[in-house]
């Protein structure tokens, strides 16, 4: 079992600076020490390094000004000021900087310099199908797709340290909300409902807190890229159709975890974890190929659903977790194409061989499914 080659690339044209997102532990440092070999790096996860920033900005221009690679500042949103020299330095100096992050939620509540559009923005996922080998559908069902969770003999504690450092580095120590306790069970009761519609007065029942406060949760969640909302299709002209968002863990590994389910083939709670499999995959692909394109899902009033739509109806996606798929399975795709029209439209299962069924609908094993996606093959 190994991990090939990432997608992730960076491809920045001369001069060009970039913001680079992910959660913990998704493996940008990695990347970065293994593809940026020669560049210059400020690590701020070293406290003396962090110290010292934070009482003087300056040092960054006063230190780089002349310098001629490229610079990378690693955990960036630990100190918001240097962003004031770092849009200096890229119009005085031109230089090129890469600047990651694994919370956002600081610099945009605490009004940040995010440099005007002088720096891309690129965002790093858990791991495809596409870079690792052997796969194995189950034991991801319970590490996850984190490179180092992924790899290891015993993924549960490595979960279980995740999650305590992400509340102490990233809940605790940026003070993003004082009840500890709180967002702790919400992180239960948010990873037990990932992949339903979002019901913030349930959840804030089950919590103890207010709905008010369980959005600003989720907020939290998207802001550390811990999760991502999943807006409904509302451009129906003959249904009326639900509007409310749907909300995942962005690992399947982590979801399950935090909700203590132990999802293996063929029991009644791997249909849900396979289901977010395949949305990670989607997102790494959004991320990575097709920033632009829009992921939806599609929900009648009357309980019709389509799990996601890609672009403007250009891939509809339905999953099923059976090992073999029957002609009711595919009453919701017929109806969203009754809907209008829809470029292609996918089963995909657990299937061994691919087939087509009535409407043009393609059944497509997992694996195949993940393979034509990222040739290009579907989109």
């Amino acid at each position: 079992m190994k991990i090939k080659k990432r997608l992730f690339e960076l491809n920045l044209p001369a001069g060009k600076s970039a913001f680079l997102w992910g959660p913990r532990k998704v493996g940008k440092t990695y990347w970065i020490s293994h593809t940026l070999k020669s560049a210059t790096i400020i690590d701020l996860l070293k406290t003396d390094t962090l110290a010292e920033y934070v009482s003087r900005p300056a040092l960054l221009r006063e230190r780089y000004q002349n310098q001629k690679g490229f610079i990378v500042i690693d955990e960036v949103q630990k100190a918001p000021q240097l962003l004031d020299e770092v849009h200096w330095l890229i119009e005085n100096k031109g230089l090129s900087f890469l600047l990651t992050g694994s919370s956002a939620r600081k610099l945009r509540r605490g009004h940040a310099n995010l440099l005007g559009g002088r720096a891309w923005r690129k965002t790093m996922s858990p791991l495809s199908y596409m870079e690792v080998t052997d796969v194995d559908l189950e034991k991801i069902m319970i590490s996850g797709l984190l490179p180092s969770h992924y790899l290891s003999t015993n993924p549960i504690e490595e979960l279980r340290a995740y999650v305590a450092d992400y509340l102490k580095e990233e809940i605790i120590a940026e003070a993003l909300t004082q009840n500890i306790p709180a967002f702790n069970e919400f992180l239960h009761v948010a990873a037990i409902t990932s992949s339903e519609l979002i019901n913030y007065i349930n959840i804030a029942r089950e919590t103890g807190v207010s709905h008010k406060v369980i959005r600003t949760y989720f907020d939290i969640l998207e802001d550390t890229y811990l999760g991502f909302r999943i807006p409904p299709w509302k451009k129906s002209k003959n249904r009326r159709m639900i509007i409310t968002e749907k909300f995942y863990l962005f690992d399947v590994g982590v979801a399950n975890y935090l909700s203590r389910r132990q999802p293996l083939i063929g029991s009644s709670e791997f249909g849900k974890a396979f289901e977010h499999y395949i949305l990670m995959e989607l997102k790494a692909y959004q991320a990575y190929k097709n920033p632009d394109i829009p992921i939806t899902f599609w929900r009648t009033s009357t309980g019709r659903e389509v799990d996601f739509i890609l672009g403007e109806k250009e891939l509809a996606i339905e999953i099923k977790s059976s090992p073999r798929v029957h002609d009711g399975d595919i009453y919701s795709l017929q109806a969203l194409l009754e809907d209008g029209p829809v470029k292609k439209l996918c089963l995909v299962c657990m299937e061994k061989e691919p087939r087509t069924l009535a409407s043009n609908i393609q059944v497509l094993p997992w694996q195949m499914f993940i393979e034509q996606l990222w040739s290009g093959e579907l989109l």
